[in-house]
């Protein structure tokens, strides 16, 4: 476990090295490129889901920070009555966590993403669209931050993944971050899961990964 300080608190990170590396850098002497892990709303109480995932990241090559961003308000799941108060706070954190990443060992700082499900997906957007560090998005199923739809910020290349049927972010936000991204010329992929809910499942999840794999392929590793 690791850390840094966000708002004079102390936020927890989960680090997963790069396979063939080490959180002292990968022993070959090249740096390896790092992906923040952003959680949705539930927080940590399916944390084992997402370090599973994390794990799997790092397999393919990326140095990974699972950061426990509500740390920062105090919470292990998202109150949603301070859902509006609370997302300044915790994008301020998630900012300070991509300059934290940056300066990691054995991190090349010219090649950083973000991958964020659900809220943590709004935060990952909202991050990209001020540090330009953030070299590559990939948004699991999340809204389409108020702010960035009204002043159509230029994002990274983006990975958009979502579910036709889902009753909490519905699709429209999807096709709305699709748009922006169309009308700004900038590389993106989307992909909507007929019938899927919030959160994919079965053949939907796995289409989904190998997605991500070729990605975050394409656009870090190959930096």
């Amino acid at each position: 476990m690791q850390s840094f300080t966000s708002g004079e608190r102390r936020i927890e990170v989960d680090w997963f090295a790069a396979s063939g590396g080490s959180a002292e850098g990968d022993v070959s002497g090249a740096s390896r490129p790092a992906l923040l892990l952003l959680h949705g709303a539930d927080g940590l109480m399916f944390a084992e889901g997402y370090r599973l995932a994390a794990r799997t990241i790092a397999a393919s090559g990326y140095h990974v920070a699972f950061v426990h961003y509500l740390d920062r308000t105090g919470d292990r799941r998202v109150a949603y009555t301070r859902l509006r108060q609370d997302f300044p706070l915790w994008a301020e954190t998630v900012r300070v966590a991509v300059a934290w990443l940056a300066d990691q060992p054995g991190t090349d700082a010219q090649r950083l993403g973000i991958v964020g499900i659900s809220l943590g997906a709004a935060l990952a957007l909202t991050t990209a669209a001020s540090e330009p560090r953030v070299q590559a998005v990939v948004d699991y199923f999340g809204p389409l931050p108020e702010e960035l739809a009204r002043e159509r910020p230029r994002l990274p290349p983006t990975l958009i993944l979502h579910g036709s049927a889902d009753a909490i972010v519905p699709v429209s936000h999807a096709r709305a971050l699709e748009r922006l991204l169309q009308e700004q010329g900038t590389a993106h992929e989307i992909r909507i899961y007929e019938g899927q809910g919030h959160g994919l499942t079965g053949p939907a999840q796995l289409d989904a990964a190998a997605r991500v794999a070729r990605f975050l392929g394409q656009h870090l590793q190959g930096a």
